[in-house]
């Protein structure tokens, strides 16, 4: 079974609400659950310096999100689930990848991009209060990404441009250097919930409608109350579709309970017995999580130890990886300098694949000869990880059959043999990469 892994930063900012609980945690710790997928779950605190510069804010956000999504019901022993900045080997990754970014691709990032748009309406210096930070976030975000081989990245639409850019980072870095990073996908799954607020726009921090996560009963009550509703009375229907407290109800209640509700709306529930029970059917789901919650700040040892045994199984990884990554930019031990000859005779004897995207929006690879030569062209593909997956078995042997000019892995055409390449070449060619 073909193993994907699916990778999602955490950042820690701010208080979580039912929002972030429907629309994010509750969908993600459920996909964790699934054969087949390996998650990666990490707290996100090197970017959270970039907005603010309050050591105890970040550090009590961060205590807070990891005690959020471990009494949701995260699983460390199924997940990796560690802090950003327990991971050293991330840090310099971002400067190795750093060295192939195209200023011109981060001066295109939309979060820099809004900040000097902003400063020149406002007629100030176009890089007024941006910090490197900012600048850089596209690059230190490819680089937790690639240190994992992500095949899938859980993002909000706002956000997919950074997968992008972390694809192009590391077609840059294969190139170069040779296949060492996945291509990663972003994943946009568009049945997540996006929760009404207060006011019936969107639940969001910058609209100050928000009902928090974990707040006691009593104001959790209070806030559900405050929803704002039509003037509609007791025993006049009321539209469900249009309604947020609707919306709120059925985020959380079963299908039967929903239709249950929304024949109650046909019939002209109040809307105070309305609110009474979505406050009912929220406080029953939360209850548990928020008492686990509690017992998790209560005891910060425990969330700090789960995070160190989360650290030490993502460096199990890392490390290796980064020495692969040194080794292939030529951070090398200097007792083992190859002479010019024998580089040359390594270079000629290693042909590269090559991945790209064309213009219809499919995927493809190429092999070429260290010469240049090209060897096999690829078919168009799905996604980048299908052609990643030919390519991969390829690389590791996998056995084809010829027909004509065309490659066949499994019954499928995967690549044709370029004009003037033997079955014979290509095979040579492969028995480099098992070499």
């Amino acid at each position: 079974m073909t193993v994907q892994r699916v990778l999602t930063g955490i950042k820690p900012s701010g208080t979580p609400h039912l929002g972030n609980y429907a629309g994010a945690i509750r969908p993600a710790i459920a996909a964790s659950r699934h054969p087949g997928v390996e998650s990666f779950y990490f707290l996100a605190d090197y970017h959270a310096l970039i907005s603010t510069t309050d050591p105890l804010r970040v550090q009590r956000s961060t205590l807070e999100i990891a005690a959020t999504w471990l009494a949701a019901g995260l699983d460390t022993e199924r997940v990796w689930f560690y802090r950003q900045s327990d991971i050293p080997e991330i840090t310099e990754l971002t400067w190795l990848i750093t060295c192939v970014a195209g200023k011109g691709l981060l001066n295109r990032a939309h979060a820099y991009k809004a900040a000097v748009d902003r400063n020149t309406a406002e007629g100030l210096d176009p890089d007024a209060g941006v910090n490197m930070g900012l600048y850089m976030y596209p690059v230190l975000m490819a680089a937790d990404i690639l240190m994992f081989k992500a095949h899938s990245v859980p993002v909000g639409r706002d956000q997919i441009q950074h997968i992008e850019m972390a694809r192009d980072i590391a077609g840059s870095f294969n190139h170069l250097y040779g296949e060492h990073f996945v291509l990663p996908e972003a994943a946009i799954d568009a049945s997540v919930a996006t929760l009404p607020g207060l006011d019936g726009r969107k639940m969001s921090k910058s609209y100050d409608n928000v009902i928090p996560l974990f707040a006691a009963p009593a104001e959790m009550k209070k806030q559900i109350f405050s929803i704002v509703t039509d003037s509609k009375a007791p025993g006049e229907p009321k539209d469900a579709d249009g309604s947020a407290l609707f919306e709120l109800y059925q985020a959380f209640a079963t299908a039967e309970e929903t239709r249950a509700m929304r024949t109650a709306f046909d019939e002209g529930i109040a809307w105070g017995e309305a609110k009474q029970a979505l406050f009912e059917k929220i406080e029953s789901t939360l209850a548990p999580m928020r008492e686990k919650y509690q017992a998790l700040i209560a005891e910060p040892m425990q969330i700090e130890r789960l995070l160190h045994e989360g650290a030490a199984k993502a460096r199990a990884i890392a490390t290796p990886f980064l020495a692969e990554l040194r080794h292939a930019v030529g951070l090398r031990n200097l007792a083992a300098v190859a002479t010019p000859a024998a580089v040359d005779k390594v270079k000629a004897a290693l042909p590269q694949f090559k991945q790209y995207r064309e213009a219809d929006g499919r995927f493809h690879f190429k092999l070429v000869a260290a010469d240049g030569k090209l060897l096999l062209q690829g078919e168009g593909f799905a996604s980048p990880r299908e052609a990643g997956s030919v390519v991969s078995a390829l690389k590791q042997g996998a056995a084809f059959a010829v027909d004509g000019t065309r490659i066949v892995v499994d019954g499928q055409a995967v690549a044709a043999l370029a004009e003037d390449v033997t079955p014979d070449e290509l095979r040579e060619a492969l028995a480099a990469f098992a070499a």
